[in-house]
């Protein structure tokens, strides 16, 4: 499981399997020239993005093609001091997206919930700053649509225990899943305080083989 979600190329991958929608994207390599023929193919601008990436490492925005090749070296090189594995993919970069998350919980027989959703759309360089639940000014039967994918996903994967998926929202109103981090995060708290469910409690429950709190 933490194979499948730690490589945002194969979590994109078991995404589309489940009917999520996602973004336009390349498959990953080292190959700068077969990574410059698929952005053609894509079309600019796109993100450079580290398999094994987070946190903003191993990611840059290109939007000429003539700066292409060196974002990727760039990126590549970063990947590789931070995490190991310098192979980076392609996506289409989505102008001035809104960036929500859905924090979910999942146990061993199966049944997985969500926790609403957080927006973390305020960042800098990439690292999420301010987080916001619920998320403000959020169509309601948008809102149900991005948690149900969430818990798709979740379960299509045969997820266990407290995860965050995450998704962009553009401008016109679609949303796309980009990757899922299979763990507790930091901003955990902001759930806990609107639903008054404590997460870290229910992870542990959950480890040591107990239903999660809607089927307990």
């Amino acid at each position: 499981m933490l194979d499948l979600t730690g490589n945002k190329a194969t979590a994109i991958a078991a995404a589309r399997e489940a009917g999520l929608p996602v973004l336009r994207g390349a498959e990953p390599s080292e190959d700068v020239a077969q990574l410059q023929a698929a952005a053609s193919e894509i079309g600019y601008p796109v993100f450079v993005k580290a398999v094994a990436g987070g946190g903003g490492r191993g990611m840059r925005r290109v939007d000429d093609p003539a700066r292409l090749p060196t974002a990727l070296e760039e990126a590549m090189r970063e990947a590789d001091a931070a995490f190991g594995d310098p192979r980076v993919y392609l996506e289409q970069a989505v102008d001035q997206p809104r960036h929500i998350e859905v924090q979910v919980l999942a146990d061993a027989t199966g049944e997985v919930i969500h926790l609403y959703e957080r927006d973390c759309s305020g960042q800098r360089r990439h690292q999420k700053v301010i987080e916001l639940a619920p998320a403000p000014n959020l169509d309601p039967a948008l809102r149900d649509q991005i948690c149900a994918d969430a818990v798709r996903f979740a379960r299509h994967i045969g997820y266990v225990n407290a995860g965050t998926v995450e998704f962009l929202l553009g401008q016109d109103g679609r949303y796309v899943f980009i990757e899922m981090n299979p763990r507790i995060q930091v901003e955990h708290t902001v759930t806990e305080e609107v639903t008054d469910v404590d997460l870290v409690s229910s992870q542990m429950r959950i480890a040591a083989g107990e239903p999660s709190p809607s089927s307990a």
